[in-house]
C-alpha cells in the first residue's frame, strides 16, 4: 500500500508538472496574443493617421505640376502595400489560432491518457475532485482565450468594412 500511495503521489506530481507546464505555454500563447493585437491596434493607428493626412489626387497632381519634391511621395503606404501587409497579419492571427487549437487537441489527448492511467490505477472516485479542478481550469483557460478571438475577429470585421 505504501509503495501504491507513493507511486500514486509521484503520479500527481506528473500530473501537476505537465499542468504547470500548458499553463505556462498557455500563458505564452495569450502573451504573444496580446502582442499581436497591440501591433495590429498601432497598424489601425497608422491607418488613420494615414487616412486623416493622405493627399486626394488634386491636390498630388497639383503637387506635381508645381514640381512638388517627389520624395515626399516615397513616404506614403501603397494599398497594395497596405493590403498585404493586412493578409501577413491575417495569416500570423490564424496560425495563433491553430497553435491554440493545436494545444487544445493535446490537452484533450493528455486527458484521455490520464483517464486510461488512472481507471487502471485508482479509483475513480478518489481523483474526482482534483480531475474536476482540471477541467474547469482549462475550460476557463479556452474561454477567455476564445473571447479574446472574438474580439479581435470583430475588430478585425469592422476595419476591413471601414
Amino acid at each position: 500500500d505504501k509503495e501504491l500511495l507513493k507511486h500514486i503521489q509521484a503520479t500527481i506530481v506528473h500530473l501537476q508538472g505537465n499542468y504547470e507546464q500548458l499553463s505556462s505555454i498557455t500563458g505564452n500563447l495569450l502573451d504573444d496574443s496580446h502582442q499581436k493585437q497591440k501591433d495590429i491596434e498601432a497598424l489601425f493607428q497608422s491607418l488613420e493617421r494615414m487616412e486623416k493626412e493622405k493627399a486626394d489626387k488634386e491636390d498630388l497632381l497639383l503637387g506635381i505640376d508645381v514640381k512638388a519634391d517627389k520624395s515626399a511621395l516615397g513616404s506614403k503606404v501603397s494599398r497594395t502595400q497596405f493590403d498585404t501587409t493586412m493578409e501577413r497579419l491575417n495569416e500570423m492571427i490564424k496560425e495563433m489560432l491553430s497553435k491554440v487549437t493545436g494545444q487544445e487537441q493535446h490537452w484533450h489527448q493528455f486527458q484521455q491518457q490520464l483517464r486510461e492511467e488512472m481507471d487502471s490505477k485508482l479509483d475513480r472516485m478518489e481523483l474526482g475532485p482534483f480531475q474536476q479542478q482540471l477541467e474547469e481550469q482549462w475550460e476557463s483557460i479556452l474561454e477567455k482565450m476564445k473571447k479574446k478571438w472574438l474580439v479581435m475577429e470583430a475588430d478585425d470585421a469592422a476595419a476591413i468594412k471601414k
